[in-house]
């Protein structure tokens, strides 16, 4: 065996056997042979003793920690307060204040106080009227039963681009605290993309999806309603007499034409707020299907178009359902 390899910490037992055997008269080199112990341990052991008149481990024992209480309680106010402060700003502020610490203590400091760094979720830019008809929306449907949310047929547009951004921004947040308003990122709707989509879901399971060529005008949007609505429908087994078509308030879908176009039909239309995308539960497929098609790495829009058709379709049932149990 390797005596140089680190040995385990001696148990309160052995040391205990070690000061029997001293007081019994045994010398340091028998008692190491007895208890397989090496000698300078056994000598340590009784030297402790001889002082402290105990085998315990004394109290301050480990390394000492870099950051006090009150300096942890600092570090937490500042990020609590300002998300997006890095640990390099925050080694700054303590160096001013005459506290020395690496930014990588900090790092490990705030993570041990769950405040791990997280990219910012990026939600709508919303104004005082758009909350405002947002919290309507809630309070009008807040007593929906089951039924109602399981006959919605959820559509939208995105796109996926030909390849993932890598770009990267962190703020510090606790596990609940995504949406806070100071832990995201206001977006714009659309920031870029090669390939623009048209799809549907309900709790049953993904309706159709349809690729979208060049700019989509409001006659072009109608077109995608006419060959994909009734088919979701019928393919997802909704309700014919109480299905229920969600869309948002995208210029296509609010213009003169689609609205009368809309009424022609006799489709119940789901009233949704403006600048709430993030209400559609669409969204997650939307981020699970871009997901999909990246680590497939097309590397052309063809093949960007078929990948996005073959992962919608292996979108489970079981995950639809949950999105829309999710509502409730």
């Amino acid at each position: 065996m390797d005596q140089r390899k680190r040995r385990k910490e001696l148990s309160q037992e052995i040391r205990k056997k070690i000061i029997d055997k001293h007081v019994k008269g045994k010398g340091y080199k028998t008692i190491s042979k007895q208890l397989d112990v090496p000698v300078t341990t056994v000598a340590h052991i009784i030297q402790k003793f001889k002082i402290h008149g105990t085998v315990a481990n004394l109290p301050g024992r480990g390394r000492r920690r870099k950051i006090d209480d009150k300096s942890k309680r600092r570090i937490i106010r500042m990020v609590t307060k300002e998300p997006r402060k890095t640990s390099k700003e925050i080694q700054g502020e303590l160096q001013a204040q005459g506290t020395s610490v690496s930014d990588r203590t900090i790092r490990r400091c705030l993570s041990q106080s769950g405040l791990h760094g997280r990219r910012p979720k990026r939600t709508p830019l919303l104004k005082t009227n758009h909350k405002k008809a947002r919290l309507e929306f809630a309070k009008l449907h807040v007593d929906k039963p089951q039924r109602f949310w399981e006959n919605v047929l959820w559509t939208d547009e995105t796109k996926i681009e030909l390849f993932a951004k890598a770009h990267q921004l962190y703020v510090h947040r606790r596990k609940n605290e995504a949406y806070q308003e100071k832990n995201t990122v206001p977006s714009v709707k659309h920031g870029g993309g090669s390939v623009m989509f048209w799809g549907c879901f309900a709790a049953s399971g993904t309706g159709c999806l349809e690729s979208v060529q060049g700019t989509m005008k409001s006659q072009d949007y109608q077109g995608i309603l006419e060959r994909n609505v009734l088919a979701s429908v019928r393919k997802l087994g909704l309700s014919r007499r109480s299905w229920v078509l969600q869309q948002d308030n995208d210029p296509k879908h609010t213009a003169k034409n689609t609205q009368e176009w809309l009424r022609g039909k006799h489709w119940t239309i789901l009233k949704w707020p403006s600048m709430s995308p993030d209400l559609n539960p669409i969204e997650h497929l939307w981020k699970e299907l871009k997901h999909a098609v990246w680590k497939r790495h097309p590397s052309n829009l063809r093949q960007l178009e078929q990948f996005a058709h073959e992962e919608w379709a292996k979108i489970p049932a079981e995950k639809c359902r949950s999105l829309i149990t999710g509502i409730v």
